[in-house]
């Protein structure tokens, strides 16, 4: 099973200094249609405006994922972490037994435009965490390269969740595949650009579920940035 799930079929806020498109369910969109796939809650494409941000506010139980497309991100938390996140890095937070942390975009001019994810973890309760890895273009190119996992496989970042997610960038010739359990989820979400998915073309901002799969093919990118999540069922 393939769905394809269009860029402006999601949710959207528009609260002056954050533009934000709910992919699901979140604050005040509600579509019972479109809870979560699988273990994956949230994917909200953030716009924060210069000069502002999300102040203090807390999580419990939700590894959490911020993946900067545009600018930089002010992170700082009751941890004790005051990082800055550019575009490639990955940052996860593991909310655990509950943490509180701030979001900004202090640049005076410019928009930061970022990913925020959200994976129900596969145990609740624990101590709070936080890492952050850089992954560079070379990468990811005509690629998936693994950047968060169950155990930080292959280099990527620790979730405490049974979920992996992976990053490529495809243009023109290059291709990419992943074999697919078909007792699994599996999430597509097509950051910038455009891409056939198993033979169907999504536009930026476009996802593509799958359920009772064994294969997921990437051809024909233009500029493409692509995130995909394997997701217990």
């Amino acid at each position: 099973m393939l769905q394809i799930r269009r860029s402006d079929a999601r949710g959207f806020a528009d609260h002056g200094w954050l533009k934000s498109f709910h992919s699901f369910s979140f604050a005040d969109y509600f579509d019972p249609a479109w809870m979560g796939w699988g273990n994956l809650r949230v994917i909200n494409e953030d716009r924060i405006a210069p000069g502002t941000g999300f102040g203090t506010h807390g999580h419990r139980d939700m590894e959490i994922i911020s993946y900067v497309l545009q600018g930089n991100l002010a992170h700082k938390d009751s941890m004790g972490n005051v990082k800055g996140i550019p575009p490639g890095d990955v940052q996860r937070m593991s909310a655990g037994s509950g943490v509180r942390h701030s979001e900004f975009n202090h640049a005076p001019n410019s928009t930061t435009h970022f990913l925020q994810i959200w994976i129900e973890p596969n145990v609740k309760g624990i101590e709070p965490g936080y890492e952050q890895k850089s992954f560079a273009d070379d990468q990811k190119r005509g690629r998936l390269r693994l950047v968060a996992s169950n155990g930080g496989a292959e280099g990527s970042v620790h979730i405490n969740a049974d979920a992996a997610m992976y990053a490529g960038l495809l243009d023109g010739a290059e291709t990419a595949e992943l074999a697919l359990n078909p007792a699994r989820k599996t999430y597509v979400h097509l950051v910038r650009g455009s891409l056939d998915v198993n033979g169907e073309t999504l536009k930026g901002g476009d996802a593509a579920v799958l359920a009772a799969e064994s294969q997921l093919k990437l051809a024909n990118g233009h500029d493409a940035e692509v995130l995909v999540f394997d997701l217990a069922a």
